[in-house]
């Protein structure tokens, strides 16, 4: 089935986000809604990307790392064509490469790598403390109390639920900024993990960006005001650690290190509501005054 996205499709849920049309050999076609206005959602490209090139891999693989890199806007009023390259099918990891291109152009690349699972050492750092997200109110709500909710927000509502940690008195290192968010997705999902890997890569772009923004731009809406600032995605990648499902609590927890030179850098560390690590996601993005929509 193939997804057109019409602008009064709210029932529209995260597998529908996801969902490819097979075209050809290793070739797919999916629609993708808006991150910002007239321009596709990157972390849809991107999921949809991954989607791709784990429908060309053999069964039970499962990815373990994605890249890409977002190399010029997506429109929403075309399809994109995902072209699925196979790079290597080894005894034990498998790699794919993707280029997704509208109107003949290229608009985002991956790679992917995928392997079998096995038995091998374990260890992980204890889970920060967050509250649970029982506790916390819903994200999209607090934001329809202080601003006229768009159709945007409502489709990233009908995909994940999200809930935000209250800040911390004081950043974890001075000079950081950071946040904490509980995500899931609105409804279950099917048993296969890609969907589920899919669905943590979809995710993980929402809020990675504005927390490299944070020491300028307060997070909505405490602002109170426009945005001052031009955010657009320049990478994204992925590592996933543990197996989980992205229809139950994670909390990503993210920080920001560093911004100059007109980019900003994110990390989240995303871990399972019983306290498995289970992915670790790294963006970097373009962060300019918003008079400079330049790329």
């Amino acid at each position: 089935m193939l997804n057109t996205f019409p602008s009064d499709g709210l029932d529209l849920g995260l597998v529908d986000f996801l969902r490819l049309e097979g075209t050809g050999r290793d070739v797919f076609r999916g629609w993708c809604h808006e991150g910002l206005p007239l321009r596709a959602f990157g972390g849809q490209v991107a999921a949809q990307a991954l989607i791709a090139a784990g429908r060309t891999v053999p069964e039970g693989r499962t990815v373990h790392s994605l890249h890409g890199y977002f190399l010029r806007a997506g429109s929403t009023a075309l399809p994109v064509v995902y072209r699925v390259e196979r790079l290597r099918d080894g005894g034990s990891f498998v790699t794919r490469q993707v280029s997704a291109e509208q109107d003949g152009e290229v608009v985002f690349t991956l790679s992917a790598s995928f392997k079998s699972a096995e038995r091998s050492y374990d260890r992980q750092p204890v889970m920060p403390a967050a509250p649970d997200p029982a506790a916390l109110p819903d994200l999209y709500e607090v934001w329809a109390a202080h601003d006229r909710e768009d159709l945007e927000q409502q489709m990233y509502r009908h995909a994940l639920e999200v809930r935000r940690a209250p800040d911390p008195a004081e950043p974890s290192s001075p000079g950081a900024t950071e946040q904490k968010l509980w995500i899931r997705a609105s409804g279950k999902l099917p048993d296969d993990p890609l969907i589920h890997a899919g669905s943590l890569t979809y995710a993980s772009d929402l809020f990675l960006a504005p927390t490299a923004a944070l020491a300028v731009e307060p997070p909505r809406p405490l602002r109170g005001r426009p945005s001052a600032v031009y955010l657009t995605s320049l990478d994204h990648a992925v590592w996933f650690h543990r197996p989980f499902r992205a229809d139950e609590w994670l909390l990503f927890s993210q920080r920001s290190p560093s911004s100059s030179d007109g980019r900003g850098l994110a990390f989240a560390d995303v871990w399972s509501r019983d306290g498995r690590l289970v992915a670790h996601v790294v963006q970097e993005t373009v962060l300019r005054p918003l008079r400079e929509p330049r790329r």
